[in-house]
């Protein structure tokens, strides 16, 4: 199981890397809400004051939750609940739930990936990562827990690649910035 885990890290990685915000917009039909993100993204992207942005960013988290049924952010709701709980068990059912229901909503995908993680089942919160990134290539939350799975796991290279794509995203992450700093050094000083 863990030489499998070690030989799918690159691919996969090599794959949600590859992946193309733009690319997802325009397979996307036009809404509302999809050009409503596209305008928060944009204005992220511009923002240099670090509270301005955290305040667009919540703005992107908020379309995120807008799963568009009153079952499925019932169960989400009670997800987070049991997850703050550490009855992940419990949180796990109530999210297979949800992305039964709602096969394409990311944010389902990433809830699973971030409970998982708080299981430390890095090989299960990786796959739900790539559902969110394929649903969402701009899920900085996604992108995020990828880098922090890849630097826990002993693979800085990647992880900083996935730090890095956080912030083309996400400029004013100040955590992601701080990553890349240091995960820059880190293999810095690893050349020589």
């Amino acid at each position: 199981m863990r030489n499998v885990f070690h030989v799918l890290i690159p691919a996969l990685v090599a794959a949600l890397v590859s992946l193309s915000p733009a690319a997802a917009v325009e397979d996307a039909a036009p809404t509302d809400e999809a050009s409503r993100l596209d305008r928060l993204f944009a204005d992220l992207k511009r923002e240099r004051n670090e509270k301005a942005a955290e305040r667009i960013a919540s703005q992107i988290w908020a379309e995120w939750r807008k799963s568009g049924s009153a079952s499925v952010d019932l169960m989400l709701q009670w997800s987070n609940e049991a997850a703050e709980k550490k009855k992940f068990d419990v949180a796990l059912d109530f999210l297979d739930q949800v992305i039964t229901l709602q096969p394409g909503f990311a944010e389902g995908w990433n809830r699973r990936a971030t409970v998982h993680f708080m299981m430390d089942n890095y090989a299960k919160s990786m796959a739900d990562i790539e559902h969110t990134l394929r649903l969402e290539p701009r899920h900085f939350g996604a992108l995020t827990g990828l880098a922090a799975i890849l630097k826990e796991t002993g693979r800085k290279e990647l992880a900083l690649d996935a730090y890095e794509r956080t912030l083309d995203i996400y400029p004013m992450m100040r955590d992601a910035q701080s990553e890349v700093a240091t995960l820059s050094e880190e293999l810095a000083g690893e050349g020589i």
